[in-house]
């Protein structure tokens, strides 16, 4: 359905059989775009997957037995899906979930698995805008992953990421271009309007498509004006829509979205004859699918890392408030100073799962990433509280002050009251959350660890 001019080689995609990727140099000509040729059958069937919004989600954290999502579930699916038809895979943006040490570690992984599996390109979207030029430079030099994008450039007028990408697979020219929203430019980058970007990406090329793919990272508003607007594609699937778009028609463009960490694959399937219309699902990523023993490598060796660099709750972006200057009194004191006051409440805490939260992580080496440990520590990031495993580690288990607060000021002064005084069950959710505790209920959960015989029955 588009045009292009083939300006670059040929590059090995790894796991995808029959494909061959070009990546295109965008010309200044503009070249009306052909229609297709006469009707005819492919004798192969081809599907288009794309993943999107991973927002950090290499593998569920694991506290319930019914989480969606996980790159390793995301690397059998397409494995399987490739058994019977050529796939091309690819992203269409917000993998990232930070700008921190730990963000930007996590990502790195994220594309690794992404390149492990066969993805051809990961579209920019917000999350990976926010990371700078450079370390975007950084992470295609090391991982060999493909930016695509059509409308995003540097302060200097240079475009930075591929605006479109040619394939061939089973019989078929298909393109594949890529936009951000212009809501997520940055101080180092400038996002263009994404549908003038979208037809330049097109007449910069006079091959003849059979197909052409928008990756398109914008919010549903925007994502539904675009596919109003330019009846010159086929599919575009979206990014930020909150949850998945199912598949609808907006004229001749098929439009859905993947979102949601992950959880969700966008699954588009090729028409079998030439000028047919394209169809779409959504599958999740749920219990169905076997974790990929490669990508089960990918998360071993991130977790090695992890336990190498023994990060500090500052280099997350998990960190409790409030940071910088703050008073004495406002620090964690560490639960063996509660007991002696309080040996009732040690009692019933020392019987309850938040005295071995910390055991809990072991089994799966998950003690080393940040983002199990904040749920699985006292005072996480806090003065006082949890900085990593190799300086703090007499602040592992869920310990009083997770519920009542830095009480370093209780501690010195019995009469001066816990820092959430009054306000405990308002920090349950921070941990207890619809993710991680979805069957979660206050009043429940608290029958199993009422402090019996406290002052104020243990919710001071």
């Amino acid at each position: 359905m588009g045009s292009g001019l083939i300006a670059g080689h040929l590059v090995a995609c790894r796991g995808l059989p029959c494909v061959c990727l070009f990546v295109l140099a965008v010309l200044p000509c503009l070249v009306s775009l052909p229609s297709c040729g006469p009707s005819t059958n492919f004798d192969r069937p081809l599907t288009v997957v794309v993943s999107g919004d991973t927002d950090g989600w290499l593998v569920p954290c694991g506290c319930t037995s019914n989480q969606s999502g996980g790159l390793p579930r995301r690397g059998r699916y397409v494995a399987d899906l490739r058994v019977g038809e050529e796939v091309i895979l690819a992203d269409v943006g917000g993998a990232a979930a930070g700008t921190s040490p730990y963000d930007r570690l996590k990502f790195e992984a994220i594309l690794r698995g992404e390149r492990a599996m066969g993805a051809v390109v990961h579209n920019l979207g917000a999350s990976e805008l926010a990371l700078g030029a450079a370390e975007l430079s950084r992470l295609a030099k090391d991982t060999g992953v493909a930016w695509l994008s059509a409308n995003v450039s540097e302060p200097s007028g240079r475009s930075f990421g591929t605006p479109l990408v040619a394939l061939t697979a089973a019989g078929r020219r298909v393109a594949l271009v890529g936009v951000v929203s212009e809501r997520f430019a940055t101080a180092e980058f400038r996002v263009a309007p994404p549908r003038p970007a979208v037809l330049d990406a097109l007449r910069g090329s006079a091959e003849r498509f059979d197909a052409v793919v928008v990756l398109a990272y914008l919010p549903e508003e925007e994502l539904r004006q675009l596919a109003e607007t330019l009846p010159e594609v086929d599919v575009i699937v979206g990014g930020p829509t909150g949850q998945p778009l199912p598949p609808v028609r907006v004229g001749p463009v098929l439009l859905t979205s993947a979102t949601r960490q992950g959880k969700f694959l966008v699954r588009c399937t090729a028409p079998a004859v030439r000028g047919g219309s394209w169809s779409a699902r959504i599958d999740e990523l749920d219990e169905r699918f076997a974790d990929q023993e490669e990508q089960l490598a990918n998360l071993t060796r991130f977790r090695q890392i992890l336990q190498r660099l023994d990060l500090a709750a500052t280099e997350t972006s998990f960190a409790e408030g409030p940071h910088g200057e703050v008073p004495e009194d406002f620090r964690v004191a560490g639960t063996s100073l509660c007991r002696d006051c309080h040996p009732a409440a040690d009692r019933v805490w020392a019987m309850s799962a938040h005295a071995h939260a910390w055991r809990s992580l072991e089994p799966t080496a998950a003690n080393v990433d940040p983002a199990c440990q904040r749920c699985h520590v006292t005072g996480y990031g806090r003065p006082g509280g949890f900085v990593s495993l190799g300086r703090s580690a007499d602040r592992v288990d869920v310990g009083c002050e997770c519920c009542h607060g830095p009480s370093a000021g209780h501690v010195r002064s019995p009469n001066t009251r816990t820092a959430y005084h009054g306000q405990s069950r308002d920090h349950c959710a921070g941990c207890h959350d619809r993710e991680n505790s979805p069957a979660f209920d206050y009043d429940t959960y608290w029958e199993k660890i009422r402090h019996a015989g406290e002052p104020g029955d243990g919710k001071g």
